[in-house]
């Protein structure tokens, strides 16, 4: 939309607000400066990640099986061998890093140790200083690849790759169907993940301009290959051959023909399995799929500009300038004056005709694609392999939930509007751009939580001190900081951690680059570089991963400090790399997080229920000056603050879930997405639709998290039920992470994920288990988070 065009469009609505009461009423408001950690920025709405606000990087879409797949500046199609590489989500880790691995040099088991690790929050808490051996010593690549010391070497390892996956595809084709076709699939998969992948971060990470535009190419170059790997018909039906053997089929592992039927799967949805022509109108539509997807991305964040005399001027300084013009970036949901919420509000999500073809395009694709496929919609397709499996499934889970829900949101929004009554008793009605302020409002006043008074306890070197001990403790794993080689990482501040277990020896590496620095996406990911996989050898390829956070720098007089909300997302992050590192899969495209979705959120959830528990939180949490200990009241009222308004928050959720699942169900959709939108909000939340306004055009997870935004609830809901069931006494029992690790993590996406939970529960949870499990959280009186030891 045209910046003259758009000031017409948003007249009427910038009357209503300047017309309003809150313009009078608005200007005594004596409250502070919203504290909610759970306001959500940008779109209002929270990540299906965790309890901070976590957007998925626009490299993903959920597809096949399930597990999320790297879809930015690939070739269109989607891939049947390009493994779900970067997945969002990522903290950190840390704690004493004692002699864990002394005697076990000499095991045959274990990998050899090495003399330059060192404590790891040590590493965390001092900035980084040089070495001689930087200036001098020799220049390894970025993650030690030696063609990446310098962005030229991106065309060189995409053309290696390119001639091993020529030589590996005429070996598939070549060899008699039975398991050593899985292995190649596996190694040709690998192949192209491992500068694929790699590339996909470095493209959106590296701060060099030349690396990025390289590793761009390379991103093309590899989608290139994969667009002609997918219509290969040859090397499909060497796949086709080992499935149809039952005899065959049955002799094989379970994750051997679980990985088979993955790969298959893969193949299918580019239509291979169609005649020619229904093949082409497959890849035709994959193309434009990718392409809508793009253009819907950019346009969710794409801020809108208005004449700055159409605002009152008392609340004009709270928007960015240019020229005579202000810019309207996001919902401003924390701010403490109403007007500036309605008006951020109203104009942000003013409907864009464009984004609304494009979403409408984009909807009406993937139904398409669905059915030419075989699938009764793209939400059946998007589901296969997942813990729900199909759309009815979700949609019972949200119904059930919202129905659990409902007396508790409805006396939230009482609680909320009694807040806004006595702050603007002019204008109390609430509002959906109320929600995230007010109940900041009510969790300072109640608890009088402040983060700034936590901060000098939570140094970021005393949070890696305690993530260690935890997996110390409850996994028999030590986190090393390790001495990077020269142009082994792309800024001074990234850490390079050794992974280690007690008698395995070395599991992986973790590439932790968690600071601020220009440029740097605003976003806490998880990045797989390189997949584990069993070796023809052998030996074990070990997994490397990066997490990237933005933290403040530490500085000449203090470390880095982090607030509560920023510890407990290192440990959610974190709780994605140990589900990486700790994964020992045969095959690499099912390696760690690469799983299905309402699964991959379930670790990285799981860690946030420990950072909420003062047993762990003792162990580190610590006055960075004085070593006094957080205490115990202290972590008691911020645990229970979360639950404030929870209720609301979580019915939200509901609300976003059941949108999307109507978005991809049956096509043509009967109404407008703006109508669906008007009556999903008035079923499944409670406040009142806006006029003019369409929110879903803003909505980017129906990129990432297609048919899918219900996995956060439902991660949460099996997080719960292993916490309740398996630490909630003792968050350190060694034989329960044990075997957390051996039913759950061990496994990456190689298991179907109801057996995983099932082996770690010891049954097969219900919906209606799932439902009271995410209920009961919010119970003030249940001591999920905290629990006196005595």
């Amino acid at each position: 939309m045209t910046d003259q065009t758009s000031q017409g469009h948003y007249q009427a609505q910038i009357q209503d607000i300047s017309s309003s009461r809150h313009t009078r009423a608005l200007r005594n408001l004596s409250c502070s400066e919203s504290v909610g950690g759970d306001a959500l920025a940008n779109e209002s709405q929270r990540a299906p990640v965790g309890s901070a606000t976590r957007v998925p990087s626009a490299s993903c879409y959920l597809g096949n099986a399930g597990r999320a797949l790297p879809e930015r500046g690939r070739a269109g199609v989607p891939r049947m061998l390009l493994a779900a590489g970067t997945r969002y989500a990522y903290r950190l880790c840390g704690r004493r890093a004692a002699a864990a691995l002394q005697g076990h040099a000499g095991r045959s088991c274990a990998r050899s140790v090495s003399t330059s690790w060192s404590p790891v929050g040590a590493a965390f808490n001092v900035k980084p200083q040089g070495h001689l051996w930087d200036l001098l010593g020799e220049r390894r690549g970025l993650f030690g690849v030696p063609e990446l010391s310098t962005p030229e070497g991106f065309q060189v390892a995409q053309e290696e790759a390119l001639r091993k996956t020529e030589w590996l595809v005429e070996r598939a084709c070549s060899t008699p169907p039975g398991p050593q076709t899985v292995l190649i699939f596996d190694e040709l998969s690998d192949c192209l993940c491992r500068v694929a992948d790699l590339a996909d971060f470095v493209k959106i990470g590296h701060p060099e301009q030349a690396f990025r535009e390289a590793a761009q190419e390379a991103c093309r170059s590899i989608g290139t290959m994969v667009e002609k790997l997918n219509t290969n018909v040859e090397l499909y039906q060497s796949l086709q051959k080992l499935l149809d053997d039952k005899k065959l089929m049955d002799s094989l592992d379970a994750e051997t023909r679980r990985v088979a039927e993955l790969f298959m799967f893969d193949f299918e949805i580019s239509g291979i399995h169609l005649d020619e022509e229904k093949r082409r109108r497959a890849v035709d539509l994959n193309v434009k799929i990718l392409d809508l997807s793009s253009a819907f991305l950019m346009g969710t964040n794409f801020p809108i500009k208005i004449q700055k005399h159409l605002l009152p001027e008392h609340i004009q300084h709270h928007f960015a300038r240019d020229g005579r013009h202000l810019v309207i970036d996001g919902l401003h949901a924390e701010a403490s004056d109403d007007l500036v919420r309605e008006a951020a509000y109203k104009i942000f999500l003013y409907p864009n005709a464009d984004q609304l073809k494009c979403l409408e395009e984009l909807l009406s694709s993937r139904d398409l694609l669905a059915n030419l496929v075989g699938y009764s919609t793209f939400s059946h397709r998007a589901l296969q392999g997942t813990i729900a499996q199909t759309p009815e499934t979700v949609m019972q889970f949200l119904e059930k939930l919202s129905e659990k829900l409902c007396e508790r949101t409805r006396k939230d929004f009482e609680m909320m509007q009694g807040m806004k009554t006595k702050l603007n008793p002019q204008n109390s009605e609430l509002m959906p751009w109320d929600p995230p302020y007010y109940s900041g409002v009510i969790r300072a006043e109640r608890y009088n939580i402040e983060p700034s008074l936590y901060c000098p306890f939570l140094s970021l070197g005393a949070c890696m001190e305690g993530l260690n001990v935890l997996f110390n403790r409850l996994l028999g794993v030590t986190l090393y900081a390790e001495q990077p080689f020269k142009g082994e990482v792309w800024c001074i501040d990234v850490r390079k951690l050794a992974v280690v277990h007690e008698s395995e020896g070395l599991l992986g590496y973790i590439y932790c680059d968690f600071f601020q620095r220009a440029n740097k996406p605003q976003q806490d990911c998880h990045f797989t570089i390189r997949g584990g996989r069993l070796k023809e050898d052998g030996s074990y390829q070990l997994p490397v991963v990066v997490l990237m956070l933005n933290l403040p720098h530490a500085s000449r007089d203090f470390p880095t400090l982090l607030t509560p909300g920023m510890m407990e997302n290192l440990f959610h992050e974190m709780g994605h790399a140990m589900h990486s590192m700790l994964g020992r899969t045969r095959y690499q495209h099912v390696t760690g997080t690469r799983c299905p979705t309402d699964f991959a959120e379930v670790p990285s959830i799981l860690m946030e229920y420990f950072s909420n528990d003062y047993r762990v939180v003792s162990q580190f949490a610590k006055h960075y000056q004085t070593g006094q200990p957080l205490p115990k009241a202290m972590v008691s009222r911020l645990c229970e603050s979360k639950k404030v308004c929870a209720a609301a928050e979580m019915q939200l959720q509901v609300f976003y879930a059941a949108l999307d699942q109507i978005y991809h169900g049956q096509h043509p959709l009967k109404k407008s997405t703006t109508d669906i939108l008007m009556e999903t909000q008035e079923q499944f939340y409670g406040l009142p639709y806006v006029p003019d306004t369409a929110w879903q055009l803003r909505f980017s997870h129906l990129v990432g998290y297609g048919a899918k935004y219900y996995s956060y609830l439902m991660s949460r809901a099996v997080a719960s039920m292993v916490w309740k069931e398996c630490f909630l006494q003792d968050p350190f029992n060694r034989a329960a992470g044990e075997r957390y690790r051996r039913e759950m993590l061990a496994h990456g996406g190689g298991k179907e994920p109801m057996l995983m939970i099932q082996g770690m529960l010891q049954k097969c949870p219900s919906i209606d288990d799932f439902v009271d499990a995410l209920v009961s959280d919010l119970n003030l009186d249940f001591e999920t988070f905290f629990m006196d030891s005595k």
